[in-house]
């Protein structure tokens, strides 16, 4: 009977012991290192040639931050090379403002109406740590309505937004026969 109740009495110090211990583990998060993306936002819709402003704001307690990764993927070509924008050193600890892009392309003459690309923007700090990514759909379209018009949201309608940079990728158009389409790599 004496072994039972010390059995018992050890079965509930071990359960205390290891319930605290996985309080213990669950309040500790692992502190997140490198910069973070707090705000975006981009239009949806634009003719092909539409100058794209991405307005986005960063962040990075260190103070690191370094240089924008842009990166498209295109159905039937599939992912672009990765463009960088550098900042300027007074964006490194807190930027808000717009990269740029002009989506007419030298390497295709045009691109078929409804052509969707998504563009992948992150921040990369000196140490090469990588923040979140922020991800905008676009869809080539004639006839979009005042496309320049449109209410900029909160952070960006706070005063004077600049531009950051100029995003330099041009797009292929993967159904074009005259040489300028085709698969990545090819």
């Amino acid at each position: 009977m004496k072994t039972k109740k010390i059995l018992w009495f050890l079965g509930i110090v071990l359960g205390i012991l290891f319930l605290g211990v996985s309080q213990d583990r669950a309040q500790a998060k692992p502190e997140r290192k490198g910069p973070i993306i707090t705000h975006g936002f981009a239009v949806e819709k634009g003719i092909y040639g539409y100058i794209w402003k991405i307005y986005l704001e960063g962040e990075d307690p260190d103070g690191q931050m370094l240089r924008i990764a842009s990166v498209v993927d295109q159905p039937g070509y599939g992912h672009y090379p990765t463009d960088w924008i550098y900042l300027k050193p007074q964006y490194g600890k807190h930027f808000r403002g717009y990269i740029q892009w002009n989506t007419f392309s030298s390497k295709a003459s045009y691109l078929q109406e409804w052509t969707q690309i998504t563009l992948k923007v992150s921040i990369f700090d000196k140490a090469g740590n990588e923040s979140n990514e922020v991800v905008f759909p676009f869809t080539f379209e004639s006839g979009v309505k005042d496309q320049y018009q449109y209410e900029l949201p909160a952070p960006f309608n706070e005063g004077d937004v600049p531009k950051l940079g100029s995003i330099f990728i041009d797009l292929y158009n993967p159904f074009s026969m005259d040489g300028d389409g085709g698969a990545q790599g090819g």
